[in-house]
């Protein structure tokens, strides 16, 4: 039997520890009962605020992992139903599980009536994060019997409500800012197909569901439904250590996810794509973006983590063309982008800096296409990313090692002193 490894810091000795891929890390979790001294790490870049088995990320390699399974190879070949039973359950499911999975997030998609009074609650034009803030919080109020997080069962009927009812709650985000009658759902679509009808459909004729859009859409899903200790993700996690309800951690998480510099940059990038307006300016941009002095940045280019091509990205370059065909799509701006990306790859400046498209350069793109206005955009994201959050947060209630998340501090704030008398100042 070999010692574990260690690292000394002052006079005691701290394990490393190893996960089955990845870095290894320092387990510093006696560090100030031993020195009373923390560590500091803004933003968290060089700390694991938790154990998980669920999404595994290599930056420097462009590879992301959900379970094992290469996010190409589940993109490809699988669908967002598949994906997220694997996210929740560890494996790849059976037929039967698979058709048993379906069936029960299916007959969880409609809404508690009363809820459509509470969406005329908001301004016609509130944005639709606002609105699945709202609504996602609310849905405690509704569905007392899933709110007991010590309960595996009802954590369970929770997770699986939560999925289920996500597509309807941000279809109805949509009607009600466009002035249209909800959909209810129909059991005989998939989960995609039923989202496009209630969001693109009304009641006075039959929605046909484009299977090229169906495909291109649940595609988006999958790329989105797990990114690791992102900081929604973090914030769900976080919130749910404090004891809270499912339905409450979730609006955490989009309410997270809400900012421009985490959900919101695929809207950025397609408003980058609408300023350049034609092809014949891409040059133009592309010098304003190599300048130093100039603010100007192409957005949906790099990644946060990724140091190599986002694999994502990849399974978004290839649908891009497809949902263009399909739609017979005709507009400059997606000229841009297909000419834009063809210049930045070949561009030496570009490259030296790993400044490749990712994800969400490509999914506003095919989000305008299908007819997504961009308020929306982030509200797709986080319904994708809801089954993440979910199976993050069901790990996290499991895990016998969880505690309340309490980050320490670096103060540097004013040294203890008197109070003076008001008259006296």
């Amino acid at each position: 039997m070999t010692d574990t490894p260690s690292i000394k810091i002052g006079d005691q000795d701290y394990a490393i520890l190893s996960g089955s891929v990845g870095p290894d890390v320092i387990d510093i979790r006696k560090l100030y009962g031993r020195t009373g001294q923390f560590t500091y790490d803004p933003g968290f870049t060089s700390t694991a605020s938790c154990e998980s088995g669920l999404t595994y990320i290599d930056g420097d390699e462009g590879v992301l992992l959900h379970r094992g399974y290469p996010i190409g190879q589940l993109a490809e070949e699988s669908s967002f139903m598949e994906v997220s039973y694997l996210l929740l359950n560890g494996e790849l499911p059976s037929k039967d599980e698979l058709d048993k999975f379906v069936w029960t997030i299916t007959r969880h998609t409609m809404l508690h009536e009363q809820l459509a009074t509470f969406y005329r609650g908001f301004r016609r034009d509130a944005h639709p994060m606002a609105v699945m803030c709202g609504v996602v919080g609310a849905l405690s109020a509704f569905y007392h019997d899933s709110t007991d997080i010590t309960d595996p069962y009802q954590r369970m009927v929770a997770s699986h409500r939560l999925i289920a009812k996500m597509p309807t709650i941000a279809a109805m985000a949509y009607k009600y800012s466009v002035g249209q009658p909800f959909l209810y759902p129909k059991n005989e679509l998939s989960y995609t197909g039923n989202f496009l009808r209630m969001t693109f459909g009304v009641p006075a004729e039959e929605y046909i569901v484009n299977p090229v859009v169906e495909k291109a859409l649940d595609r988006i899903f999958i790329l989105h439904a797990d990114h690791e200790q992102n900081a929604s993700t973090s914030t769900v996690r976080l919130a749910g250590s404090s004891g809270a309800n499912p339905f409450a951690c979730i609006a955490a998480g989009i309410a997270c996810l809400w900012g421009p510099a985490h959900g919101g940059a695929n809207e950025a990038a397609l408003n980058m794509l609408r300023e350049i307006g034609r092809p014949e300016r891409i040059p133009e941009y592309i010098a304003r973006a190599k300048d130093k002095n100039d603010p100007f940045r192409l957005m949906g280019f790099g990644h946060r983590v990724y140091k190599n091509y986002d694999p994502r990205a990849t399974v978004m370059q290839k649908t891009v063309r497809e949902v263009f065909a399909a739609l017979k799509v005709s507009d400059p701006v997606f000229d841009v982008a297909l000419q834009l990306e063809e210049m930045a790859l070949k561009d030496d400046y570009f490259v030296e800096k790993k400044l490749f498209p990712n994800v969400d350069f490509y999914s506003g793109v095919i989000l305008s296409a299908i007819g997504f206005p961009t308020t929306m955009f982030t509200a797709l994201f986080a319904l994708a990313r809801t089954v993440g959050w979910v199976a993050q947060w069901n790990e996290m209630i499991s895990d016998p090692d969880q505690k309340i998340g309490r980050p320490r501090q670096l103060y540097t704030g004013p040294t203890q002193r008197d109070y003076v008398a008001i008259d006296q100042r």
